[in-house]
């Protein structure tokens, strides 16, 4: 399929999304540089697509008939992307006018992927726009509270970089959220596209980190503002999302992890991660009823 010079294809993976599908397909629109915008859709039946259908005709809507997950939903839209540069947008986000516009002047030959600064519906930045590789130590840093300390004691680091007010508007980092991903087609396709192995959570870091593999840069566009409203979809199925988040730490372990060449390490960190899970079911289960009786949709 040939690629159109200066369309940026925006493919927003829909999954029982509600009203916030909308909210950010109208603000895409909105963009002052052509787009064109693909959902795939993961087997919605909340009739957040149909409402979309009729109101966008030009709409180009993929109907995956399962829920395929993140990864795979987003490799199919890509597959059917016609514009040079590809945008992985939560349906949860919205974005201003200038946004795309600002992120394809940031981006250049040795562009693998962007990220942008991700604001949460109150204005306040989330620590996950900017992030390392998620290796062990660091996640256990994260776990244990002492990143509160990695200002004074560095090998106290964990995943997410610590805010920094004087960050370069272009600031290279291992990783950036998932919730908005800039990544030009011929970089998508040099990567590989996501690994369809992750079903939700952390294919975010492996395409990153894939990235960097190949030889390309990732970076946060810190002058870029994306808000992140946090849909119903993951809020309904803390569960389901939680499961397949913890399966996902587990696959980024054994694929990039110099620990995980430790047997003993490897065992050890395979308890550690589902035992955390299982430590948490009562938040999950707390946060699912809230959801139920706060009729949300």
């Amino acid at each position: 399929m040939g690629r159109a010079a200066g369309l940026t294809s925006v493919i927003i993976v829909a999954c029982d999304s509600g009203r916030l599908l909308a909210d950010c397909i109208a603000s895409v629109l909105d963009s002052s540089v052509p787009v064109e915008v693909i959902v795939s859709d993961n087997a919605s039946s909340d009739g957040s697509i149909e409402a979309i259908q009729s109101r966008w005709t030009e709409l180009r809507i993929l109907r995956n008939g399962a829920n395929l997950g993140f990864g795979a939903a987003c490799n199919r839209g890509a597959a059917q992307a016609r514009g040079d540069t590809l945008v992985f947008l939560n349906p949860d986000c919205r974005i201003e006018a200038g946004a795309l516009a600002q992120l394809r002047a940031h981006a250049d030959a040795h562009t693998g992927v962007l990220g942008a600064s991700i604001m949460d519906a109150d204005g306040k930045p989330e620590t996950a726009s900017r992030r390392r590789d998620p290796l062990l130590w660091r996640a256990l840093m994260t776990a244990s509270g002492l990143t509160r300390f990695e200002s004074r004691v560095p090998t106290f680091s964990g995943t997410n970089l610590t805010p920094n007010s004087a960050a370069p508007a272009l600031e290279h980092v291992d990783a950036v959220s998932g919730a908005l991903m800039f990544v030009p087609h011929a970089a998508f396709e040099r990567i590989g596209g996501f690994d369809e192995g992750y079903f939700l959570h952390f294919e975010d870091f492996d395409l990153c980190r894939r990235a960097r593999d190949v030889g390309l840069r990732v970076a946060c566009a810190n002058d870029v503002r994306i808000t992140h409203v946090k849909g119903t979809s993951s809020r309904s199925r803390p569960f389901f999302v939680a499961l397949h988040k913890h399966a996902g730490m587990w696959r980024w372990f054994v694929k990039f992890d110099p620990a995980a060449r430790n047997p003993l390490t490897r065992v050890l960190a395979w308890c550690g991660i589902w035992m955390h899970y299982v430590m948490l079911t009562p938040c999950y289960a707390w946060a699912a009823m809230r959801h139920r009786f706060s009729g949300n949709d």
